[in-house]
């Protein structure tokens, strides 16, 4: 009985495996660039799934990013500074971040991170980034390093 159930088991795995026209891709992606005072980073990784249902295609994508950005300068021309706000802009998605600071600024890297489902950013993408402090305004281009 005990053989028989190994041998069940053994078949059930092997026709679920059979049926399975699903395709995983992980990936993972760092663009880079800088501008004048500024210089920013966007990793980005994530899982895309093809497959087929019923004669359908399916897709699905999980992807993770962490943004920073880093001013060049020191940390005391830093010191000064009351308001940053900054930001990117990819084809599959953007985001923002503003801060006021009463107090001196401690750091000069900031970060902004996060995850979606859905459109996934391509290797070859172009990424827009804009920095506003103060009333200064820098704006530059990040591309995959394997590309540079």
């Amino acid at each position: 009985m005990k053989h028989l159930t190994m041998v069940s088991i053994f078949i059930m795995i092997m026709i679920l495996t059979a049926c399975s026209n699903e395709e995983v891709n992980n990936y993972e992606y760092t663009f880079i660039g800088e501008g004048e005072s500024w210089e920013a980073e966007y990793l980005y990784e994530g899982t895309e799934v093809w497959g087929e249902e019923e004669g359908v295609i399916t897709y699905s994508n999980e992807d993770s990013y962490v943004f920073t950005i880093t001013f060049k300068g020191s940390k005391e021309e830093f010191q000064s500074i009351e308001k940053l706000a900054f930001s990117y802009d990819a084809r599959a998605g953007n985001g923002s971040k503003v801060m006021e600071f009463k107090e001196p600024p401690n750091d000069i890297m900031f970060t902004m991170s996060g995850g979606s489902t859905g459109a996934k950013v391509q290797e070859d993408e172009i990424i827009k980034v804009i920095v506003n402090w103060d009333d200064f305004e820098e704006s530059f281009e990040l591309i995959n390093q394997e590309k540079y």
